[in-house]
């Protein structure tokens, strides 16, 4: 990089995911709308929406030097965001694991548990961007 920190602190950690599921959001928006919190369900395809147009618009920041310090507080602020919706996608796959009790259910609702936690070092990683 030619301006600004150096590139240890942009924090690929962040870049990358929101990235990809930001084009994921915006390409494909039914795969995210189940997992809306249901009081904001009637807002389920603009939510998601904006949510993926947000990870892009926080990917694009923490990528340039000049906003990468209000990028990741802004990335910040959207991983503590969308925390509900991840935990409701949590809570529904705990359902559908206890009816299907079958492998597939069990590992998504593990993976979607592990997830949760990790949104924790994001979240850090996010503010230390400069």
């Amino acid at each position: 990089m030619t301006h600004g920190a150096p590139a240890s602190h942009l924090p690929w950690s962040v870049v990358a995911p929101f990235a990809v599921s930001g084009v994921i959001h915006l390409v494909r928006p039914g795969l995210f709308e189940p997992i809306i919190p249901a009081p904001l369900r009637p807002w389920a395809r603009e939510l998601v929406v904006a949510s993926g147009a947000a990870e892009l618009a926080c990917a694009a920041g923490l990528v340039h030097p000049r906003t990468r310090r209000l990028a990741g507080r802004a990335s910040a602020a959207l991983l503590v965001a969308v925390w509900p919706a991840n935990a409701q996608m949590s809570l529904d796959l705990a359902r559908l694991a206890r009816a299907r009790r079958d492998q597939a259910s069990v590992l998504a609702l593990v993976a979607s548990l592990a997830r949760l936690p990790l949104q924790i070092p994001l979240i850090r990683a996010a503010l230390r961007a400069h």
